[in-house]
């Protein structure tokens, strides 16, 4: 055996090792999220066939009254109108988002780093907070519909909150940096080289950008899809904020069954429906990441 392939078997050793390592690091956090993530859904699957006492209180049991009600033509309304509040603030991201992502990676220079602390760290802010600070500035008498008035793209009459509008302008406000950090790892990870030889043969920059450039970074568009899409979907805050009664969220329903209507049954019956709405997203992305994966390997 030769010095040579003697030192590759020990390069792999250690990198086997370190492996080994790390996937021990990872097992006591991997366990505890897993066990409570079971263990919650465990419970609310239980708590949707049961029943209520009289003061409301959950009780276990076996009835399928709260799984019948669930084709209440109310809640299908209310489930699709989130599922296109979610798709439409998903749509809205991608074409905010990527802009942003795209020149902070390739214009961004020495100052990349300085920009996305720029755009991240306001985030850190509490969620509830920031979505108060939006309500302002889309209320009647705010800054927003002010300047629109005065420049006459908007009258007297025109309003933001209370409609559909203000549901989805503080999702996409909530969620567009999910979308923007996925985009920019994306094309950071892009070769350069790629677009200009794009440019060399699309010829225009346009043709570049959606036969090169978009198709290149599909994985980072999807995982923000994604990342946007599973907290939007579920979100109440924005539609109790800034919408009013014609534009309530699952979100707002499973919140309203668990605390103010005191049906826990029927809360975890639509908590589970959401969840099935969720994962059927989660799947489609995660076999959409594996035929990446394959024909990358091809």
């Amino acid at each position: 055996m030769t010095l040579p392939h003697l030192s590759r078997i020990r390069r792999r050793a250690r990198r086997a090792n370190g492996t080994r390592i790390w996937t021990w690091f990872m097992l006591p956090g991997t366990l505890w999220m897993t066990g409570f993530l079971i263990a919650s859904l465990l419970l609310v699957a239980v708590l949707a066939v049961g029943t209520t006492d009289s003061l409301g209180n959950p009780r276990f049991g076996f009835d399928l009254s709260s799984i019948r009600a669930l084709t209440d033509p109310a809640y299908s309304q209310v489930l699709l109108r989130s599922l296109g509040y979610s798709v439409l603030t998903c749509v809205i991201c991608l074409v905010v988002a990527y802009p942003v992502a795209y020149t902070i990676a390739l214009h961004g220079g020495r100052f990349k780093n300085a920009m996305i602390a720029a755009i991240v760290v306001p985030f850190f802010a509490n969620y509830l907070v920031r979505m108060y600070g939006w309500s302002v500035v889309l209320s009647d008498d705010g800054p927003l519909l002010k300047a629109l008035r005065d420049i006459g793209l908007a009258d007297s009459g025109t309003r933001i909150l209370n409609t559909g509008a203000g549901v989805v302008a503080g999702l996409v406000y909530g969620f567009v940096v999910f979308m923007i950090i996925p985009l920019y790892a994306a094309l950071e990870r892009l070769d350069v080289s790629l677009i200009e030889a794009g440019r060399d043969l699309y010829g225009g920059p346009l043709r570049t950008f959606f036969f090169v450039t978009l198709p290149a970074t599909r994985q980072g568009a999807a995982a923000g899809l994604v990342l946007v899409f599973l907290p939007a979907m579920g979100d109440f805050v924005s539609a109790q904020l800034m919408g009013g009664p014609d534009q309530i969220m699952i979100g707002n329903l499973i919140q309203d069954k668990f605390f103010q209507g005191q049906n826990w049954p029927l809360g975890s019956a639509l908590t589970m429906m959401l969840m099935l709405v969720l994962l059927i997203g989660m799947l489609g992305y995660l076999r959409r990441t594996r035929k990446d994966e394959a024909e990358a390997r091809r």
